[in-house]
């Protein structure tokens, strides 16, 4: 059956913790064909060329700093994807596009944590790549790339975060900016407008103050370039905010 294409506002590791946010997940992850393998894209995970991560289990990368002890004691040993990495790199490789194998990277909190909440028995084969770039015209070529292996039961993820300026940690309710932002990107998104999308730093309103850098919003161009003509066919399955910044998450086909 073939997969959608998401983009998905994974939160930190306390989102564990939240009332409503791991149950949204969870109920979302219900809705869907159960994946042959889940294909993810972390904002945390930027390197180039683009690298496919470990293709066995391999220890988490807790790439987060000051928490509470037990948020680095969170085990996700999900199997590892050998066929999907060779899937990808036979995508991917061509004229001007270099892969390389980074075996040893584990998966970090942009893909575990939202995992855990979506499919908690950690029996799905799992591969991790990298954000090559930031730039949304080359994230759109890369999703468009990969987009055939929507058609072999692979579910592929772009994980980020709406909005992601941690200066809303120290305030009470939502800022403005990032509320602003959101209903921005919602009908940006309903319009199918991929090209404001693509400039929302100039065509939002308050936009570098909802990402003062965009690797958590970069994620979105991955999913909608695997969406292809799926691109309309979309919803916004999550939405509302976190500790004030925008937990938005797209559905694509």
């Amino acid at each position: 059956m073939k997969m959608p294409a998401l983009y998905l506002s994974h939160g930190a590791p306390p989102l564990a913790d939240d009332p409503v946010w791991p149950g949204e997940l969870a109920a979302w992850s219900a809705e869907l064909p159960r994946p042959r393998a889940i294909l993810m894209i972390s904002a945390h995970w930027e390197e180039a060329p683009l690298a496919i991560g470990a293709t066995e289990t391999r220890p988490l990368v807790y790439d987060f700093w000051g928490f509470p002890e037990h948020y680095y004691q969170v085990t996700y040993a999900a199997p590892g994807a050998p066929g999907l990495a060779a899937s990808v790199r036979a995508l991917l490789r061509g004229p001007g596009t270099d892969v390389q194998d980074t075996p040893d990277r584990g998966l970090d909190h942009g893909a575990y944590v939202p995992l855990v909440e979506m499919y908690p028995d950690a029996d799905i084969p799992v591969l991790q790549i990298s954000m090559p770039t930031l730039d949304p015209e080359q994230l759109l070529a890369i999703g468009r790339k990969l987009a055939p292996l929507r058609d072999e039961g692979v579910l592929i993820v772009g994980s980020g975060f709406f909005t992601h300026n941690l200066a809303a940690l120290r305030h009470d309710g939502v800022p403005r900016w990032s509320a602003e932002f959101d209903a921005w990107g919602r009908e940006a998104l309903a319009a199918q407008d991929v090209d404001a999308l693509a400039d929302f730093r100039h065509k939002s309103p308050a936009g570098a103050l909802a990402h003062p850098r965009t690797e958590h919003f970069a994620p979105l161009f991955v999913a909608m370039g695997a969406a292809g003509t799926d691109l309309g066919a979309q919803r916004s399955v999550i939405d509302g905010f976190w500790m004030g910044l925008a937990k938005r998450s797209v559905q694509f086909g």
